[in-house]
């Protein structure tokens, strides 16, 4: 085995940019993860960058394979690719009323 490997990188230590709770979407800088434990702005925490989450959406319907973006203003998945983060896409649909969308994370950097 290669000798600089350091991690398969499904979890990752992220510095939290707010105060976050498990669960949460975390955005620093291109990096996206799902927070592992509560902390506090400005703390370390264990984020998830990989698997299928449900998250917090904006209001609109999702269709299934459909990109989702964050927003990082409102902290939820949108469908609105302007000033926002790719982060995956829908495994399932959810209608325009529905609170959250079941996004599986893209590991690949946004260009």
């Amino acid at each position: 085995m290669a000798k600089n490997f350091v991690q398969p990188g499904d979890t990752v230590t992220m510095i939290a940019p707010r105060n976050v709770n498990p669960g949460d979407g975390v955005l620093v800088g291109a990096l996206f993860g799902i927070a592992l434990a509560t902390a506090v702005a400005g703390a370390n925490v264990e984020t998830k960058t990989k698997g299928v989450w449900d998250q917090a959406k904006a209001a609109g319907a999702v269709t299934q394979g459909q990109k989702l973006y964050w927003d990082n203003a409102a902290f939820n998945v949108t469908t609105t690719a302007a000033g926002n983060t790719i982060i995956g896409v829908a495994t399932q649909a959810a209608a325009s009323a529905d609170a959250t969308a079941r996004v599986k994370l893209n590991e690949a950097v946004p260009a």
